[in-house]
């Protein structure tokens, strides 16, 4: 078991709890279909929150006074998605392979991360429902406690679906399905000839979370790190130059716009042949 050190940020936790309980009630939009005038919006929005360490850095900062200022962007853009009518918010806050940082920082994360769970427990109030996805593997004990209460306080809710991507790896997703599917076929459950698409998403963690429309990453990075692999096969790509904690509202909604103009063909052709 990773051990977490004696870290705090009751600066933080306090702003945030202010920011998130005392935002007006989101008025959420319905989403708007091929008929209504205009292209509908993405269903399910994932964001890779980069750039925290490169914010502190240029302001010469700790790495952890970056994650402390990224957890404050984080209520402008729930909000925005609520107020857009986003029925899914996917959020990458730490991927298996960020284990491999420094332990000072690996701990303030860990604990950080518990906090906000239990912060953002604020928002079941506003008909959000929070999941988290990831791997109990190494996780504290008191992190993983607030991921569950977060999740289990708010799972009536259906306003809308806020994701914590937490110790999370798209191939390790992948590996669990793969092996939730070996042992099904090898207790003779499961004729392996059977095993599609649809049956294979349906071994994934939560199953229901429908595929990505949407994916933006911050920072000015091109790739996607690992993230969400399955679902993010036909996911519009955004990148944008920005670090995460400076990233706001009226720049998600520039994006959604954008989304609006892409023309999603899913691998068929356009014009004669």
């Amino acid at each position: 078991m990773f051990e977490v050190g004696a870290w705090r940020v009751p600066s933080v936790k306090r702003l945030l709890r202010a920011s998130v309980a005392g935002a007006p009630a989101a008025v959420v939009r319905q989403r708007r279909g091929p008929h209504d005038g205009a292209p509908p919006g993405p269903r399910h929005l994932a964001i890779i929150m980069d750039g925290n360490g490169r914010w502190a850095a240029l302001r010469g900062l700790s790495r952890t006074r970056g994650h402390q200022a990224g957890v404050l962007a984080l209520p402008r853009v729930v909000d925005t998605a609520l107020e857009e009518g986003i029925e899914h918010l996917s959020l990458f806050f730490f991927s298996t392979e960020n284990w491999n940082r420094p332990r000072a920082e690996v701990a303030a994360l860990m604990r950080l991360t518990a906090q906000l769970a239990d912060v953002f427990r604020g928002y079941g109030e506003r008909g959000v429902r929070l999941r988290w996805l990831g791997s109990e593997a190494r996780l504290p004990r008191a992190t993983l406690a607030a991921l569950r209460r977060a999740e289990d306080d708010t799972r009536d809710n259906r306003a809308m679906t806020l994701a914590f991507c937490f110790n999370h790896g798209g191939r390790e997703e992948i590996a669990r399905a793969a092996t939730s599917l070996a042992r099904a076929s090898a207790d003779g459950a499961l004729d392996p000839g059977a095993i599609d698409e649809a049956l294979f998403t349906r071994h994934l963690p939560h199953a229901d979370l429908p595929d990505i429309d949407m994916l933006v990453r911050t920072s000015g990075e091109q790739r996607i790190s690992n993230f969400m692999l399955w679902r993010a096969a036909y996911a519009e790509l955004f990148f944008v130059d920005t670090l995460w904690p400076d990233f706001t509202g009226e720049e998600l909604r520039a994006l959604l716009a954008a989304f609006a103009t892409r023309k999603r063909r899913f691998g068929a052709g356009v014009g004669p042949v």
